[in-house]
């Protein structure tokens, strides 16, 4: 998985307990650092933060909807943001959920893994899905 924050003690603490839960993590501190790391390997879920240095993290989500390659890499956001247009911003670009960092415990994140990496496909894609 890849967490993206640029408080690296937070980083720290959430990758902490999640590689203690058996998970590997790759931690980038921007939205451009996060891209060169997926483009090496995908990962199988991703927690955004919304603010970000040289990438904000709602562009970044839109950009990752926008790739094909990207698109369905389920991505659950991290923030310290709670303002309600943030929140919808960040679900219409297709987050899984969006958690408010104060109200979130490290075992928190580590719980919610197994739900929120299914493969999930979002309603916006356009392959014809009923001739398989």
């Amino acid at each position: 998985m890849l967490l993206i924050e640029d408080d690296s003690a937070l980083a720290q603490m959430y990758q902490l307990k999640l590689e203690r839960d058996g998970y590997t993590v790759r931690v980038a501190g921007d939205g451009e650092e996060a891209q060169r790391l997926i483009d090496e390997q995908m990962p199988d879920l991703i927690f955004l933060d919304i603010r970000l240095p040289k990438m904000d993290g709602l562009v970044f989500l839109e950009q990752l909807r926008l790739v094909d390659r990207t698109r369905n890499i389920p991505v659950v956001i991290v923030s310290n943001y709670s303002e309600q247009e943030l929140v919808s911003r960040g679900l219409q670009l297709g987050a899984l959920e969006y958690l408010v960092k104060s109200q979130t415990t490290p075992g928190r994140l580590s719980e919610g893994v197994p739900e929120w990496s299914r493969p999930y496909f979002y309603p916006d894609q356009s392959e014809d899905n009923g001739n398989n």
